[in-house]
C-alpha cells in the first residue's frame, strides 16, 4: 500500500550530514513504492508560535506563512520524517519552532501514524542522541495516534560530506523503504 511521506529536514546547512540521512530515507521509501515529499526548513520563513492556542478552535494556525503550510502537510501525511541536527545534544532550533507550530495537530483528525527520526552530529556515542530523540517522543506522545517507529543516528560527522561511505546513509535507505 503506497504511503504519502513528509520528510521535514531542519539543517541550516546546505548539503548536511543530516540532510544526506533524509535523501538516503527518501530514496529507499520511493524505491518501495511510496511517495516522497521533502521541505527543508531553511528555506522557510516560519515565525514562532505565540502561544494563543486559536488553532485549537480553528485547527490551523493564524499566522499564514510557510509553518502554517508545512503544517497542513503534516496533517496529510501517513508518515512524518524528522531529520535534524544535533546542536548542545538536541534538535535544531528550525525544528523545534516547527514542532511548535504543529499545534493544530492536537486537535485535528490528523493522518500520520508513524514518525521517524535522523539526525547527525560531530560528536560520537550513544548518548549524543537521547536529548534529541526525547524531544521527538515528547511531541510525539501528544498523538495518541501516532508512534515513534525508529531514529538513525550518525556520529562524528562535523563538515558536509562527512556522513559518505557511512553505514547509516544503509540503516537511513533500509528505513525508508520498510515503511
Amino acid at each position: 500500500m503506497e504511503k504519502h511521506i513528509l520528510i521535514i529536514s531542519s539543517s541550516p546547512r546546505k548539503g548536511s550530514n543530516s540532510e544526506a540521512l533524509a535523501i538516503a530515507f527518501a530514496n529507499g521509501a520511493k524505491d518501495a513504492g511510496h511517495s516522497v515529499e521533502m521541505v527543508t526548513l531553511a528555506r522557510q520563513q516560519i515565525n514562532y508560535c505565540r502561544g494563543c492556542f486559536a488553532c485549537q478552535k480553528l485547527l490551523r494556525c493564524v499566522l499564514r506563512d510557510d509553518g502554517d503550510i508545512i503544517e497542513q502537510k503534516m496533517h496529510h501525511a501517513d508518515v512524518l520524517v524528522f531529520a535534524s541536527p544535533i546542536y548542545y545534544y538536541n534538535i535544531s532550533g528550525q525544528l523545534k519552532t516547527m514542532l511548535d507550530r504543529g499545534n493544530p495537530l492536537f486537535c485535528a483528525d490528523y493522518k500520520f501514524r508513524e514518525v521517524y527520526f535522523l539526525s547527525a552530529a560531530a560528536e560520537e556515542g550513544e548518548d549524543v542522541p537521547k536529548r534529541a530523540i526525547s524531544s521527538i517522543q515528547g511531541w510525539v506522545e501528544c498523538f495518541d495516534k501516532a508512534t515513534l517507529k525508529g531514529s538513525v543516528f550518525c556520529g562524528g560527522v562535523t563538515n558536509p560530506g562527512d556522513i559518505e561511505g557511512r553505514q547509516e546513509l544503509k540503516q537511513a535507505y533500509e528505513m525508508g523503504a520498510n515503511v
